[in-house]
């Protein structure tokens, strides 16, 4: 008898229809043919076991699954539960009249109980966009698929209960979420606020102005100035994700396996703050079966890299191409995939080894020679991509004892959505472009253009401050932000004046 039964594979961040044959006739032969890896081809040793536990015998005849098409490779244990189904269907142990309504997935225990997958999301998008009834997993993914609806999402525990609810003896209730009250009622929950931090009023105003724009910044200052603790307080000003966002972060998340119980999906800005021992791998994505790395789980989010220098240089001139395609493609023999990475950059860092030149009380040790060695750790090429350099110096006494409270995050957050609407209302017609941060060169002479006495000033700092020719675009960038936080449809010379105060590492005489 011949039974076809439907699962899915992950390519990329989107599913593949996968339609597992099985043919029963008489012999005692076991065969798998169609791309399996070894996790699939040992699927066999754990479907017989689930099968006995729950009182059920696995057919002793001439059983041939193909796992089409073919010229796709099918990777891991998720193909346990369609397997087991279609042998148990072919051999007329349970009904085959439901099974092409359903898409199923799953990886068995070796007692049945079933385990949970990954990619759950995209797999259930591509169940809708081709019409299946339903999808049967495992019962930890169910909140995260019934995002999706018009879809039957059931949650399993064991596969007796998936063999019982095709033979009729048992109804699997669908999972139902409420998506967008939920969504929407955590958006704003966040531990970390702006109102805690006392001082740094000019810092919080960068961050303020490179969340306005999208822009990525670079704090330097001493050990314990707070670098680190407001970079995370960032994610708070940030403007809410769309429903269309949510959506594409929380694929990434589900092929990577990081969505965890809850599931649901990403109501907040993702912040990655990977170590600074991390593989070029591990940040970019790949591997022999390739996953989203680091950047791409850092889609429409923040990815925070402390001890900027400590990188290993290879791993960060890896980031030099997603920060200007927001995307990167991972080549491989087997495989082409590519995975959104259109994220802000924060960085931090000590300005050198000892961390304390231009420290208003503690001597630095190093020689100049030393410093511009540290700073040279970083190249031309990555420090060109970064809008804001902002010089963090450590807070004194007085105002971290000081017991009034900051503005809170909740006030920035809407002068930055407000900057932003005014940005997708400029940028509506063009597409791939929504914040100032991505602006090209004729956007620059469209909408950035200063007047001559702007034009003055501009000329007047980079010959007198030394800054570098790459400053130019990335000064106009960031005032067109602050005209925009101002409400000012023209860029006046008081926002080129505090753009260009941003600029600290590229005054030539900044390490000496």
């Amino acid at each position: 008898m011949l039974i076809k039964v439907f699962g899915a594979a992950v390519q990329g961040i989107d599913a593949t229809l996968i339609t597992i044959e099985v043919n029963s006739s008489r012999g005692c032969m076991f065969y798998l043919v169609g791309l399996p890896d070894s996790a699939v081809k040992e699927s066999h040793q754990r479907i017989i076991s689930a099968l006995q536990v729950n009182s059920y015998r696995m057919p002793t005849s001439n059983i041939v699954i193909n796992m089409a098409p073919a010229d796709i490779r099918k990777e891991g244990a998720a193909y346990d539960l369609p397997l087991a189904i279609g042998i148990l269907a072919a051999s007329e142990v349970i009904q085959s009249d439901k099974l092409e309504r359903y898409l199923l997935m799953g990886e068995l225990s070796l007692d049945g109980s079933l385990q949970p997958i990954k990619g759950a999301l995209p797999i259930a998008i591509k169940a809708r966009e081709l019409g299946f009834k339903g999808m049967i997993l495992p019962r930890q993914n169910a909140r995260e698929a019934a995002v999706v609806n018009n879809l039957d999402v059931l949650g399993v525990d064991n596969i007796k209960e998936v063999i019982e609810f095709f033979n009729g003896k048992q109804e699997l209730p669908p999972t139902l979420i409420n998506t967008r009250e939920e969504f929407y009622a955590r958006q704003s929950n966040f531990e970390l606020d702006f109102a805690d931090v006392k001082g740094q009023e000019n810092v919080k105003r960068a961050l303020e102005v490179a969340a306005a724009g999208g822009h990525n910044i670079l704090l330097i200052g001493a050990p314990g100035s707070g670098k680190s603790m407001l970079a995370k307080r960032l994610p708070s000003i940030l403007p809410p994700l769309s429903l269309g966002e949510s959506l594409e972060t929380t694929k990434i998340h589900s092929v990577a396996g990081k969505l965890g119980k809850e599931g649901g999906l990403v109501s907040r800005r993702p912040f990655q703050s990977p170590h600074h021992t991390i593989s070029t791998v591990a940040m970019t994505g790949g591997g022999s079966f390739p996953q989203p790395g680091e950047i791409s789980l850092a889609h429409n989010g923040v990815l925070f890299l402390d001890e900027l220098p400590e990188f290993n240089r290879n791993v960060l001139e890896v980031l030099r191409q997603p920060l200007e395609d927001r995307k990167i493609t991972i080549s491989r023999v087997k495989c082409n995939v590519e995975y959104p990475a259109s994220f802000m950059l924060v960085a931090a860092m000590n300005p050198c080894p000892c961390g304390y030149y231009n420290h208003p009380t503690k001597a630095c040790v190093c020689s100049p020679g030393q410093v511009q060695k540290y700073l040279n750790r970083i190249s031309g090429p990555l420090l060109d991509r970064i809008d804001l350099q902002i010089e963090v110096i450590p807070v004194p006494f007085e105002k971290i004892s000081d017991a009034r409270q900051g503005e809170p995050s909740a006030a920035i957050r809407e002068r930055v959505v407000r900057a932003r609407l005014v940005q997708e209302k400029r940028y509506a017609d063009v597409p791939g472009i929504y914040c100032n941060a991505q602006m090209s060169s004729k956007l620059l002479a469209l909408h950035a253009r200063p007047d001559d006495k702007g034009l003055a000033l501009l000329k007047n700092a980079m010959s007198c401050l030394n800054l570098s020719a790459r400053a130019y675009d990335r000064i106009l960038k960031v005032s067109r932000t602050i005209a925009d936080l101002e409400g000012s449809e023209h860029i006046q010379p008081a926002h080129l004046a505090e753009a260009i105060g941003y600029r600290n590492l590229d005054r030539e005489d900044w390490a000496g």
